[in-house]
């Protein structure tokens, strides 16, 4: 069986989350349950057979730190997520699916990332976005609250998980630049996306796969949603808040060994 890398981003500066325990680099290395959200992501992935190579993105001073014994490396972060992820996929073959994962999946599971990696195996894209049915989620963690995007086909989320060729990271790197100078200036997201997937957008008429044709022309490179009838991969801890919760829902999930 063929198996890839996995990156798992574990950088970036302490925020709220990271206060709430002295010493914690980042969010990733807060503990729920008694174990660091960033060792529950890779001891996840160390039992799955289509993993190889564990590669995590963590600062500097999280070299030696117990939380990443099961990575195979730790490069360091950037100053932006697009500098992480660009120091992840450093030297990589190009050609060559990439799992990338966030660092703050509580409830993960092997189950979960064989079917994404499944998945980005068949679809054999560029950029693989993982994302999530609200439907699906809702049915296993209807107390975790979500921004979701309304499209034609159904109601989403985006999940924790990305599948990435190494080659189109020039582009995505672009795209990323473009977006987060454009976020707040609707003439230029229209400049960006097109005035017709806006509007297609707003009125929930885009469908999945014309969001796909028009992020493929955007980067030049293949882009396929992959959705994952798994909800654990959308349940991540992004806030305070989330933090009570996840020790909630781990506390009814198995004890990790």
């Amino acid at each position: 069986m063929a198996r890839i890398t996995a990156i798992v981003l574990a950088g970036g500066p302490a925020d709220d989350v990271a206060r709430l325990q002295p010493g914690a680099a980042n969010k990733a290395f807060v503990r729920v349950g008694g174990v660091a959200l960033v060792e529950r992501v890779l001891r996840q992935l160390r039992a799955c057979d289509s993993i190889g190579r564990i590669i995590v993105v963590a600062p500097a001073s999280a070299q030696g730190n117990p939380a990443l014994a099961l990575a195979d490396e730790r490069r360091d972060d950037g100053a932006k997520i697009r500098e992480s992820l660009r120091n992840g996929l450093r030297d990589l073959p190009p050609d060559d699916i990439v799992l990338v994962s966030t660092s703050d999946l509580p409830v993960l599971t092997p189950a979960s990332i064989e079917d994404f990696v499944a998945r980005a195996l068949e679809a054999d894209a560029d950029i693989g976005y993982g994302c999530l049915e609200r439907r699906v989620h809702e049915a296993a963690y209807p107390e975790v609250p979500h921004t979701w995007a309304r499209l034609r086909d159904g109601t989403y989320c985006g999940g924790g998980f990305i599948a990435v060729k190494p080659r189109v990271m020039p582009q995505l790197e672009r795209f990323i630049e473009s977006l987060g100078a454009a976020r707040k200036n609707p003439l230029a997201l229209a400049s960006l996306f097109g005035w017709d997937v806006l509007l297609r957008f707003a009125l929930r008429r885009l469908s999945i796969a014309a969001a796909e044709r028009r992020a493929s022309q955007i980067l030049g490179a293949p882009v396929r949603a992959l959705v994952s009838p798994f909800a654990e991969t959308a349940v991540n801890v992004d806030r305070v808040s989330d933090v009570a919760l996840a020790e909630t829902l781990v506390g009814s999930t198995p004890a990790l060994e």
